[in-house]
């Protein structure tokens, strides 16, 4: 499973980059299917939020590095290099940002709803997705 990571590079700016997040340990269910799971991990602060209509958020950090969840409306993201990329309902990020200019955030053509998942603080994410 792809999904989209922002972070801050060595001089401030932040960049997009797609990791890969294995979804390869299977379990058979009481009915037979086969289901895939990723590594897991355990979240320190797991909250829902629900952003308004128009809102729109200058340059800012991501308060942790989380990954983030889409669960309805329509979000998008800008990083210092110019780029911008949005994410529906089922789509999810890393936010990582932490340090530099951060990025831009805001909500299109209505509110968007959100789970945040913080990582913890010893997170390895190369580890973790396919980066390893």
């Amino acid at each position: 499973m792809k999904i989209t990571r922002f972070y801050a590079t060595e001089s401030g700016e932040s960049r997009f980059v797609e990791i890969d997040i294995p979804i390869e340990h299977g379990r058979r269910d009481a009915d037979g299917n086969i289901l895939r799971f990723s590594h897991s991990y355990s979240s320190p602060d797991v909250c829902f939020a629900e952003l308004p209509d128009g809102m729109v958020q200058g340059w800012h950090h991501a308060p942790a590095r989380q990954i983030v969840v889409v669960l309805s409306g329509e979000l998008e993201v800008g990083t210092t290099d110019g780029q911008t990329r949005r994410w529906r309902a089922g789509g999810a990020f890393l936010a990582s940002d932490l340090t530099g200019q951060g990025h831009t955030t805001k909500t299109v053509g209505g509110p968007a709803r959100l789970l945040f998942a913080p990582l913890p603080e010893d997170f390895d994410i190369e580890r973790w997705s396919a980066e390893q």
